[in-house]
């Protein structure tokens, strides 16, 4: 009794050392202080939920390199073999956006690139299909969820063809993003010869190290010639919406030029992370014929390991740039305080700050988390819409006339915290007017909010808005 007695407060000591250690971690690490106060008083209100959660959310791994500076350099040094000349036309903030990406990432603006933008996944997976049967050296393929469904299977024989042909073929999928896709749809593919690999493997005991921390990025790169980036990822519901929603609208952006490079690099980067060799692949640099109005572009790419929030910076400068408008498309919209400020700051300086998101999302808890901000957005004059007609997926920006972003990228905490994410910036009348002309379409699919509806929604709802976003750092 006496030995029990010992043991179980040398268990206790040892656990309370445990968790002080962790809280004095999070101390060190100097975060923004509400989200340290709320991981301490996690930690000592709930010790053993508290460490719990903070072993699977809580830790950082800021400034870690995903790649040498050696191999950076190398990589970096492809895209600067072409003139990144910015046009004389752009305006003093345009110009200062640049050098901004240029000073938080690296990341080279690139003239003279024809832009095509989908709105509707049938129209993208018809063009990727087809680029992909013309390639002749290569095919990189990254997507955070790749489903073993109709369209899966149609990207996936695609894919073998071309292996088959001696066509190099390299896959990234994340390993959390497709849990529920059968281990034999990527075997398949890996027997087919398809150099096909997850990104940071779920398995215990790195499971608790790694399920916070997901590849959320949706690459193609084909012959260094040809590149899409956007927010679909591979799965019958782009197509069709699924079994919950009638339809699924998405924005994907095909790149043809120089800005393809970005693209290679950012998939060369998780590449080498994953342990794998250098990827020495060509890109072509040489500006394409232009169809249409030349397009400016400039991809930014954040992660949890990075020093800054790139793509959130980039578009707060954005935003505090804009004269006209800024119109948001995003599927939850859980904007970290900066970003709230930022869009507040602008509409109430009278411009046309517009935010648009499902009225009911793929998921009830980031559906009621999102409308937490939208009182916040309607007193400051933001005009809310909530889209009716189905799931809202795509993560677009428009500024002005000029200035578009397309990517992977939602406004909420864990894209620009978590996530490794990608963002094209475009510079173009031409694509700027796209979206805008496909976000006017979607608000006659969508319910503008008014101040004195949003004031008498049900007790219940507001109540689980409150609870849920106490939690949007996390979800």
């Amino acid at each position: 009794m006496y030995i029990l007695s010992w043991v179980f407060w040398l268990l206790n000591i040892a656990y309370a050392v445990t968790v002080l250690s962790i809280v004095g971690v999070v101390l060190s690490e100097n975060r923004n202080p509400v989200k340290s106060l709320g991981w301490v008083t996690v930690l000592l209100l709930f010790p053993v939920g508290g460490l719990i959660l903070y072993i699977f959310f809580g830790r950082s791994i800021k400034n870690t390199h995903m790649i040498s500076r050696r191999n950076k350099r190398k990589l970096r040094q492809r895209e600067t073999q072409v003139t990144t000349t910015i046009p004389d036309d752009f305006s003093p903030e345009q110009r200062q956006l640049i050098e901004l990406g240029r000073s938080i990432s690296g990341a080279m603006f690139h003239p003279s690139n024809n832009a095509r933008v989908f709105h509707h996944g049938e129209d993208k997976f018809r063009a990727l299909l087809e680029d992909i049967a013309a390639a002749k050296s290569y095919v990189n393929i990254q997507y955070y969820i790749i489903e073993d469904d109709a369209t899966g299977r149609r990207l996936g024989d695609a894919l073998k063809a071309k292996a088959a042909e001696g066509v190099k073929v390299r896959v990234i999928y994340d390993d959390f993003g497709c849990w529920g896709v059968k281990k034999s749809f990527f075997r398949e593919l890996k027997e087919a010869g398809v150099d096909i690999h997850p990104f940071f493997k779920v398995a215990f005991p790195p499971f608790a190290t790694r399920i916070n921390w997901r590849n959320h990025r949706k690459l193609a790169i084909i012959d260094g010639r040809v590149g899409y980036i956007g927010g679909m990822n591979v799965a019958d519901r782009y197509i069709t919406g699924g079994k919950k929603f009638a339809v699924w609208r998405d924005t994907h952006l095909r790149v043809e030029g120089p800005a393809v490079a970005a693209l290679q690099y950012s998939f060369a980067v998780d590449w080498s992370f994953m342990g794998n060799s250098l990827l020495e692949d060509r890109v072509e640099l040489t500006p394409p014929p232009i169809i249409g109005e030349s397009a400016g572009m400039q991809m930014l790419r954040c992660g949890p390991t990075n020093e800054w929030s790139d793509i959130s910076l980039y578009m707060l400068k954005a935003i505090g740039n804009a004269k006209k408008r800024v119109y948001i498309q995003t599927p939850y919209f859980l904007p970290p305080e900066d970003m709230l400020s930022a869009l507040q700051a602008a509409a109430l300086s009278r411009v046309d700050v517009r935010v648009m998101m499902p009225l009911k999302s793929d998921s009830a808890t980031l559906t009621y988390a999102s409308y937490s901000y939208i009182m916040e957005c309607l007193r400051a004059g933001i005009k809310i819409y909530l889209f009716e007609a189905g799931m809202l997926h795509s993560k677009t920006m428009i500024v002005d006339d000029r200035i578009s972003a397309i990517g992977s990228a939602n406004i909420d905490f864990r894209s620009f915290e978590h996530n490794f994410e990608d963002t094209m910036f475009v510079y173009s009348h031409e694509v700027n007017a796209s979206l805008r002309r496909q976000f006017m379409q979607d608000c006659k699919s969508s319910r503008r909010v008014r101040p004195s509806e949003w004031r008498h929604r049900p007790i219940g709802q507001k109540a689980a808005e409150s609870i849920l976003r106490l939690l949007s750092p996390v979800l």
